[in-house]
This record gives C-alpha cells, sequence and structure tokens, in this order.
C-alpha cells in the first residue's frame, strides 16, 4: 500500500514538476516570438470600406491598412472608401489625404449581337471561357466579345451588367477596378482606365478590309481619319488599329472621333455613356442578327 502511495506521489510530482517547465518554455517563447502589432491598424480598417477588392495595389484593407500606419501608403491611394472617410484616416495618422484617380473597367468591343454576325450557334457551358475553346464561341470577329457574361458573374460588386445586345455594361460608381474581369476575359478585352482617360477605341480587332467590315458594322477599320484629325502623336494605327496614347491625354478631345465612320473610336461622357461622332453610321437595328 505504502509503495503504491508512493509511486503515485512521485508521478504527480513528476507531472508537476514536467508542467511547470513546459510553462516556463512556453513564456520565455512568447516573450522571444512575440511580434508587436500596432493597435492603429485594427482603427484605420475599420474606416476602410471592408471592399477587399485590391484597387489599392495590396491584398486587402487589412493589408492596406498596415501600409496606412506604417506610412508606406497615402490614404487618398483607396479609390473606394470616401473622401471625407480617407480624410478622417489621415488626420487619425496625422499624415498627408494623397490623391489618387479613381479608376474603372472598360471593354475594348462594341460589336453586340445586332451588329456582329455569327456563324454558328453555340451549345455547351454557357462561359466565355468554354465558347472561346469551341471554334471561338461561334462569332465572325475572333477578337470580339462572346456575350456570355462571365465579366458579371465574377465581379463581386455587381458593377457589370449585360445588355440586350449581350454586351457588359460597367457602372463606374460600383466598379472598384479589383481587376476580376481583366483576368476572367478570354478575349482580353477589359482594362481598367483612369476616369479621364474619356477618348476610348470600343474595338480590339487588328485586321482591316471587307471580309472585317463584314463581320462587324462597328469595328475600327484603319482609316486613320482619327489619327490625322487628333493632335500629333496623340493616336497611331498599329496593325490597322487605332491605338491612343494616354500620356498625351491632356490632348484628347472630341474632335478625334467626329470623322469616324464606324464609330469604333467614342468619346465618353462623365456617366460612361459612349458618345460616336458625327459621321459615325447610324444602327437602327435592335434584335441579333440571324445566324449564318
Amino acid at each position: 500500500m505504502e509503495t503504491a502511495l508512493g509511486s503515485a506521489a512521485i508521478a504527480v510530482m513528476f507531472m508537476l514538476i514536467l508542467g511547470l517547465l513546459l510553462a516556463g518554455i512556453l513564456a520565455v517563447a512568447s516573450q522571444r516570438l512575440f511580434v508587436y502589432e500596432d493597435p492603429r491598424i485594427d482603427e484605420v480598417e475599420e474606416m476602410l470600406p471592408h471592399a477587399n477588392c485590391g484597387a489599392c495595389g495590396t491584398a486587402g484593407c487589412r493589408a492596406f491598412a498596415e501600409q496606412l500606419v506604417a506610412g508606406e501608403m497615402q490614404p487618398g491611394k483607396c479609390t473606394v472608401n470616401s473622401v471625407e472617410m480617407n480624410q478622417q484616416i489621415a488626420g487619425f495618422l496625422g499624415v498627408d489625404l494623397g490623391q489618387q484617380e479613381k479608376r474603372v473597367a472598360r471593354q475594348a468591343c462594341a460589336g453586340g449581337s445586332n451588329v456582329a454576325h455569327t456563324h454558328a450557334s453555340y451549345t455547351g457551358l454557357d462561359t466565355c471561357r468554354a465558347a472561346a475553346l469551341v471554334a471561338g464561341g461561334g462569332k465572325d470577329c475572333v477578337w470580339g466579345c462572346l456575350g456570355l457574361g462571365d465579366c458579371g458573374e465574377v465581379c463581386d460588386f455587381d458593377a457589370i451588367t449585360m445588355d440586350r445586345q449581350r454586351l457588359p455594361v460597367v457602372d463606374a460608381d460600383r466598379c472598384t477596378a479589383c481587376g476580376d474581369c481583366v483576368d476572367i476575359c478570354p478575349r482580353d478585352l477589359f482594362s481598367l482606365q483612369p476616369l479621364s482617360h474619356r477618348l476610348w477605341v470600343a474595338c480590339n480587332n487588328p485586321e482591316a478590309g471587307d471580309a472585317a467590315e463584314a463581320d462587324c458594322r462597328v469595328l475600327c477599320n484603319g482609316c486613320g481619319r482619327c489619327v490625322a484629325d487628333a493632335p500629333e502623336g496623340l493616336i497611331r494605327l498599329q496593325d490597322k488599329l487605332a491605338v491612343i496614347d494616354y500620356s498625351r491625354n491632356s490632348l484628347a478631345s472630341r474632335i478625334a472621333i467626329e470623322r469616324c465612320p464606324t464609330g469604333a473610336i467614342v468619346w465618353l461622357e462623365n456617366g460612361g455613356a459612349a458618345q460616336k461622332g458625327k459621321a459615325a453610321a447610324r444602327i437602327v437595328r435592335k434584335q441579333a442578327l440571324p445566324v449564318g
């Protein structure tokens, strides 16, 4: 009996000593491995929109808050947040607001179902990525929008809807420039552009000629009239497609669009509506063109 009690006491003492030893090791480790986190990060994060869109260039609002507190970024870099809230963050941190022009997603195709021909009806998985793998989705223009709405599906902010001609429409107020639509589009039609880029080429087809114009009524036909009318160096033809040099954006005006015969180059109003020039062919048809 005494032997059993002695063994139990030894076991208890051993466990007690072991527990104290492990507790000591953990205490030392916690001190050695402790990483200080500025408590202001939590407060700044609460002032951010929690969109986690990545438009600021970081992985999300938490990462942005960390860089703000570290002085590596300015509050104005978040174009999703309100100006008032960004000013509040700047005042809280005692830094300059900074300026960052809002960017939005823009799509370089105006070839909807009423103006762009299709040679076959696509039947299969209802996504642009799947259709692009099957004879280009049936659209004659292999550069144009397939109209199945992958961009709208991937947008977490409901900024992209499809119109009746199966073209994406971007709501500039909702768009956070997260870039998901840029990544998902199999035709690489989307890009992120500052709102001040109002002169826009709504075509991505580098081909020209009668065959190309037969595929789509609103393509850029490489006529060069916009190049001739715009200030020197603002627009150039690259592979028969008009390309705008946005480093000269201050020279941009409606002059460049007025003689475009197809309306491929447009002027974007403040609300995002595309305005064509006076010479652009008028599109009356609203219904989809027949297949074939």
